[in-house]
């Protein structure tokens, strides 16, 4: 499989880099829907700018992203292009190893349970084929590296591509059993942009059942592990926000990324929720309602840990959603993230009920995202109204697809104990309702 992934490779390579030299770059650069207050190159190119003249890139209200991503574009500023696909690169090559491995083990723990007699006779065309399971680490690759969104996001040099390389990095690590690299990795996504927080409840669950054989498993381990685990992603957090102190000589990055994150002050129009309702937000009402819009995404975590927590990695693929759906500044490259897992639950699309009505409004609304913006903004003939209506069926959509994975996924597991065809008492056939 490593010729097909070179050329895939190669292939998203060369899209980049003749989307690098067309005139389509610029104009790519300046989509709200690609690019935002938090994340786009020309902020922080502004903040480079001020560090070289000796200023605090965070005196302004323009730069807010973190230290390290400062510092690093200052030694690859000239070489900014083929650090964002080389990030890109990066996430595909990690997801395929971490996918690849997973696969593995999904197909080892199906073979016990075969000959185990676990599964009902009728299920058995519910199983999934070596064949099925070795071409997903490169469907998952080619899903990421050739999906229009994360071509448009490297193209604009959005930081949210090396937020997503850090993610990735941090999947892999935790599907290879490292406890170190999973926390270090994550604690580094938790410094980036705050919300990746809620993927430690997955990671200590895969790790956990990794590392721990559930006969010998005790409460006492448990505790343990958790504790080692925290232990590790705080104190590696610690590390990295302690070099960014000592790197800047002030906390004033502190409220400018973290503070900017959780209060939302910059209302630029983008493909979340936030910006439209606090536009219309009275001042006295603002704090409460930020307070229910920020916690809403950290509220999922412990429903979603406890009803899947026998299967960290499709938890690891829920919460990815939650965080692109409900963070405060959106871009396209969040979703494109979560969006190539898609493959690794192809197994799924059987129990699917709404996934071509789905995948239809997903389309259009990512063609009339800058059809309502000309509208609203160059021609004068629309409203802000028009833009956040898409931006609202464009959210809903994407609800309405993960929902549609989580109801397929658990429907199948139910088969899988019970029985394909359900019959009631009387023989006749019995329906299935999940609540």
């Amino acid at each position: 499989m490593a010729a097909p992934l070179t050329l895939l490779l190669a292939v998203a390579v060369t899209i980049r880099a003749a989307l690098y030299r067309s005139s389509l770059a610029d104009l790519i650069a300046d989509r709200v829907e690609v690019v935002s207050p938090l994340n786009a190159w020309k902020r922080v190119v502004e903040g480079l700018s001020l560090l070289d003249l000796g200023v605090s890139p965070y005196a302004g209200d323009v730069f807010h992203e973190t230290p390290l991503i400062i510092y690093l574009f200052h030694f690859l500023l000239d070489y900014s292009e083929i650090t964002f696909i080389v990030a890109d690169g990066i996430t595909a090559v990690a997801l395929y190893y971490a996918m690849q491995d997973y696969c593995k083990q999904v197909f080892r723990k199906q073979k016990y349970a075969l000959e185990a007699d676990r599964y009902p006779l009728d299920c058995l065309e519910l199983v999934r084929t070596s064949k099925e399971l070795y071409y997903i680490p490169l469907k998952v690759a080619m899903f990421y590296l050739l999906n229009p969104f994360t071509v448009l996001s490297c193209v604009a040099k959005s930081t949210c591509g090396l937020n997503n390389a850090v993610i990735a990095l941090f999947i892999l690590s935790t599907i290879k059993g490292s406890a170190l690299l999973s926390a270090v990795f994550l604690a580094l996504a938790t410094y980036q942009s705050i919300y990746p927080l809620i993927l430690c409840a997955p990671a200590m669950l895969y790790l956990m059942q990794r590392q721990y054989i559930p006969v010998n498993f005790r409460r006492s381990s448990f505790w343990c592990f958790v504790s080692q685990y925290l232990f590790l992603f705080l104190g590696g957090l610690f590390v990295i926000t302690s070099l960014s102190f000592f790197l800047l000589g002030s906390w004033d990055f502190m409220y400018s990324v973290y503070g900017f994150i959780l209060t939302v002050p910059d209302l630029t129009p983008n493909i979340g929720l936030f910006w439209y309702f606090f536009a219309e937000m009275f001042e006295h009402f603002r704090l409460f309602f930020l307070c229910v819009f920020q916690i809403n995404i950290f509220f999922y975590t412990i429903p979603l840990s406890i009803k899947l927590k026998e299967h960290p990695v499709f938890l690891i693929f829920m919460q990815l959603a939650v965080i692109s759906i409900f963070k405060s500044y959106p871009t396209v490259g969040d979703i494109s993230l979560y969006l190539a897992f898609l493959p690794v639950w192809s197994h799924l699309y059987r129990f699917l009920r709404n996934i071509f009505l789905v995948s239809c409004v997903l389309l259009a609304c990512s063609a009339l995202f800058p059809v309502l913006w000309h509208l609203w903004i160059y021609a004068g003939s629309a409203n802000s109204n028009f833009f956040y209506a898409i931006t609202l069926l464009f959210n809903v959509a994407q609800i309405l697809l993960v929902s549609d994975y989580f109801y397929a996924f658990l429907r199948r597991e139910h088969h899988l104990t019970y029985g394909l065809y359900l019959k009631r008492k009387d023989g006749s056939e019995a329906t299935l309702v999940l609540k």
